[in-house]
């Protein structure tokens, strides 16, 4: 690293209110150039509020941003790119149809009589990625790309346009570990080069492996930015929630009953291969796996969302025929997406028009929604789950990561559904907000529900599972009963095959 004292980025009493929310109150943070500052807080303490506010997507109400001393006069994102700043979201900003090449310079073309220099184009693409020290091809179309890959694109189209300040907001969210490794070593390559990196994740673990500083936010206020050296994992957990957490993972007592779940030979292509696994009464199922092994195709075919080819599915000593989402949920079978965003909202619609969406029937008489009805029973998860809203009609759109999830089980749990399918359940959300829902599960479990939960964070599958199942290219390749004994080495031993 090449840090230095004198602050690239100055960012000072920045103030920003929404209608019933006040989102930053008074935040300062300063960064200086070589240095990785990774940004933290719950779901909703105000860290995307203020990445927008220096990316230029929103105007701040008061405050100051200084760039080597000077205000850039930042007001949109095009005066916030020439600024020198770079926001790279968790949701790319890439035309899937055009290629990598293509990407990185849209919007900033050079043409002669209509006629792009492709050509110089192409020299200039091959020095980005040879700074960064990665080889890809140019005219591969980003569609083709993996999520690593696509990745990498947005951080080369960062520095084609002369960024000194890179924002990455959950870079790591979708990646598998040895991505992550590949990730970390464009960061560093990065600050050698003098450029300052906002690193915003909720993988703590990564923040001790990869940031020289943290600075943390809480309901929209600055609590304290330190060195990264001079704090360990349990402090830093409290400055974020604000009260100490005795343990990320709540004990519980484990006592599965009887069989409720029985899968059976379950196939469908390439993706899922003859899979057969059964899941018992008050039971956490935990599936494992690297991305792509099949976990999430593999639990689609138990809802319905996909067709399997062959195979059966057992509730309760009941063979269900189950063609489609709803006749999973009539079954009493019920799926938390792993894309809650795209699968499991819909983004446009009220919280409680999301809450209301599969519970309509018993919602509803005669085609008429018992709007009463609805409002008291989704108060009551509002309350229940610490569902952070303004008001029922507030956009799904617009909340934290967090408490979208919370809508999504919400949504659910109003379903009273027998077996319970969570695909990478705490996937971008805070440490607290994930304590949160391991209890949840933890009483959904002592309920007698069969809970399946599909997680890619080792962390969370030891600590939170009573049965480990491990897939590889489409097949359940491992089972580890005995958890408490059980180690994430061994887990990734299974998992690479």
């Amino acid at each position: 690293m090449i840090a230095t004292d004198a602050p690239l980025l100055e960012m000072r009493g920045i103030e920003k209110s929404f209608p019933g929310v006040r989102a930053l109150d008074g935040i300062d943070l300063n960064l200086r150039a070589g240095e990785v500052l990774a940004l933290l807080g719950e779901n909703g303490a105000g860290k995307s509020t203020l990445i927008k506010v220096l990316g230029g997507a929103y105007r701040p109400d008061a405050g100051e941003i200084r760039i080597d001393g000077i205000d850039p006069q930042i007001h949109s994102p095009t005066s916030s790119s020439r600024a020198g700043v770079a926001v790279i979201y968790q949701e790319f900003n890439l035309i899937p149809a055009l290629t990598v090449r293509e990407n990185i310079f849209l919007g900033q073309e050079k043409s002669t009589a209509w006629f792009i220099h492709s050509r110089d184009e192409h020299r200039r693409a091959r020095e980005l990625f040879d700074r960064l020290d990665i080889s890809i091809d140019l005219q591969t179309p980003c569609r083709e790309l993996s999520i690593a890959q696509q990745q990498v694109v947005e951080i080369a189209k960062a520095l084609s346009l002369n960024a000194r300040i890179i924002v990455m907001d959950e870079p790591s969210a979708t990646l598998t570990s040895n991505e992550v490794e590949r990730l970390f070593r464009v960061v560093k390559e990065l600050t050698s080069q003098g450029v300052g990196i906002i690193y915003i994740s909720h993988r703590l673990e990564e923040i001790f492996e990869i940031a020289d500083r943290v600075c943390v936010l809480r309901d929209g206020r600055h609590v304290d930015t330190q060195r990264v050296a001079d704090i360990d994992r349990a402090r830093l957990i409290e400055m974020m929630v604000g009260r100490k957490l005795e343990s990320e993972f709540p004990e519980r007592d484990s006592s599965p009953g009887k069989q409720r779940l029985v899968i059976e030979h379950l196939s469908r292509g390439q993706k899922v291969k003859d899979v057969s696994f059964s899941v018992r009464a008050g039971e956490v199922l935990a599936i494992t796996g690297l991305v792509g092994a099949g976990r999430s195709e593999m639990v689609r075919l138990i809802f319905g969302a996909d067709r399997r080819e062959s195979g059966s599915i057992e509730l309760d000593g009941k063979t269900l025929d189950i063609r489609s989402p709803r006749d999973a949920i009539r079954a009493g079978i019920c799926l938390l997406t792993e894309d809650r965003k795209t699968q499991g909202l819909v983004l446009r619609h009220s919280v409680r028009d999301n809450f209301g969406l599969p519970n309509l029937t018993r919602l509803s008489r005669f085609g008429w929604i018992r709007g009463g009805t609805e409002r008291e029973e989704f108060a009551g998860y509002v309350k229940s789950l610490k569902i952070k809203i303004p008001n029922h009609q507030q956009l799904a759109g617009n909340l934290s990561g967090g408490n979208q999830q919370k809508i999504v089980l919400a949504k659910w749990l109003a379903r009273h559904c027998e077996v319970l399918i969570f695909d990478e359940p705490t996937r971008g959300i805070d440490v607290g907000a994930k304590y949160e829902i391991y209890l949840l599960l933890n009483r959904l479990a002592a309920q007698g529900k069969a809970i399946i939960m599909i997680s890619s964070e080792l962390p969370e599958v030891l600590g939170m599972a009573d049965r480990i199942l491990v897939m590889h290219e489409g097949r359940i390749i491992g089972e580890i009963n005995d958890v408490a004994s059980a180690t994430q080495e061994q887990i990734m031993q299974l998992a690479i095959g």
